[in-house]
């Protein structure tokens, strides 16, 4: 998505800067060239060989590495001067126009928007010469990221924390211009469901999340605000507008059906329970002779009541896990409830379902076309989807 972007990463000397290691390795994956330059101080934290081999360009240091004009020659090469982490000294440098070393002296010297992400402990943070010091950055016109709460890695709690670098990546997407799903709000539902049985024991399936959990990091990467509704998973989570834990089938029809009607894009992928026990013990069932005998009933079919809501500008999208008769049961499902598109994947293909890290897809449409798609990691798979919709959406 940043394909062919000049960005210059400044980088100064606080503990956050092995993030920015990170940083560097999602800005190339995403096609940007980037050019490191770092303060004195930040060397003693990561070193400038690593971020080299990052960047896969030579990091500039200092006011005399190679020639003495090389800042200028840098401030006008790139499109971004994104300054991550900022500390609240190079902040006050850049705020007074003091230039020395590499970093400040590109600054001043940029021709391009600067952004910074500030990186330090709460009370730095929150003095009033550091927010001084933003306020008349951002009257220069720097754009200044949000410093979210937390705990620092001195002890202390509170605001200063340096964004994730996917953050920081979203960040500089949007700055970049607005993505396709830009003021969109997509709903996701992900990851199994646990059908109580009682209070120690559950129905359940293999469902790991990480399918849906790759189509919420997707949706906010193409600009959307992301409702995420997930079963029970270890997975760890992205950052969301909002994230909505449930566990029984019955919990995740009452959040799906209360933030359907605010949705433009809807994709249920969580492996729901058809069928739920018709009592719950309140206490734990104890073994006895012979067989027992679990009486279940249905679940309510939280699709088919999204698809009897749909308005005709809502997008609507299923999951279908077949192991016979793949297409002609996926089809079938896609008319009976509504939908705009179903994606189908087979057990029978290696790598496809639950558990791993791939996936091996069709999208049908109400229309009848059919996409098929290679076996892919499912983030790769996840932008498949988005696309094929945005793509159709497009055409219409």
């Amino acid at each position: 998505m940043l394909e062919g972007k000049k960005i210059i990463l400044g980088i100064c000397g606080s503990i956050a800067a092995y993030k920015a290691a990170f940083l560097v390795r999602l800005l190339v994956k995403e096609g940007a060239m980037v050019r490191v330059v770092t303060t004195p101080s930040a060397g003693h934290f990561v070193t400038d060989l690593t971020f080299s081999n990052l960047s896969k360009n030579p990091v500039f240091t200092g006011l005399w590495d190679g020639t003495w004009t090389e800042h200028v020659h840098l401030g006008n090469w790139g499109d971004l001067l994104l300054v991550a982490p900022a500390t609240a000294n190079s902040l006050s440098k850049m705020a007074h126009g003091q230039v020395d070393n590499a970093l400040t002296a590109v600054y001043l010297a940029a021709s391009c928007p600067v952004m910074v992400a500030p990186a330090m402990d709460a009370d730095m943070f929150l003095h009033p010469a550091t927010q001084a010091n933003l306020q008349t950055l951002q009257s220069r016109g720097v754009h200044v990221l949000h410093s979210p709460e937390g705990e620092h890695a001195s002890g202390l709690t509170g605001p200063g924390r340096f964004p994730e670098p996917e953050e920081i990546l979203e960040q500089v997407r949007q700055f970049f211009g607005p993505q396709p799903l830009q003021g969109k709000k997509v709903l996701i539902s992900a990851g199994p469901t646990r059908e109580a049985i009682d209070p120690v024991r559950f129905l359940t399936n293999h469902s790991t999340g990480t399918m849906g959990i790759e189509l919420a990091k997707a949706a906010r990467k193409l600009g959307a605000t992301v409702t995420l509704v997930i079963g029970p998973v270890s997975k760890e989570l992205p950052v969301l507008e909002e994230i909505i834990r449930v566990n029984s089938a019955q919990e995740m029809y009452q959040a799906m059906n209360d933030h359907f009607q605010s949705s433009d894009l809807t994709i249920m992928s969580a492996a729901v329970a058809d069928y739920t026990p018709e009592t719950v013990s309140d206490h734990k069932i104890k073994k006895q002779e012979g067989d027992m005998v679990l009486r279940l009933k249905r679940t309510r079919d939280i699709l088919k009541s999204l698809g009897e809501q749909k308005r005709p500008n809502q997008i609507l999208v299923g999951f279908a896990l077949e192991t016979q008769n793949e297409e002609a049961n996926a089809k079938s499902k896609l008319e009976r409830k509504n939908l705009d598109f179903i994606v189908l994947n087979s057990l029978a293909d290696a790598g496809a379902g639950f558990g791993g890290n791939t996936n091996k897809i069709a999208i049908l449409h109400k229309n009848g076309e059919i996409n098929r798609f290679p076996l892919k990691s499912k983030a790769e798979t996840a932008m498949d989807i988005f696309q094929t919709i945005i793509k159709k959406g497009n055409e219409d």
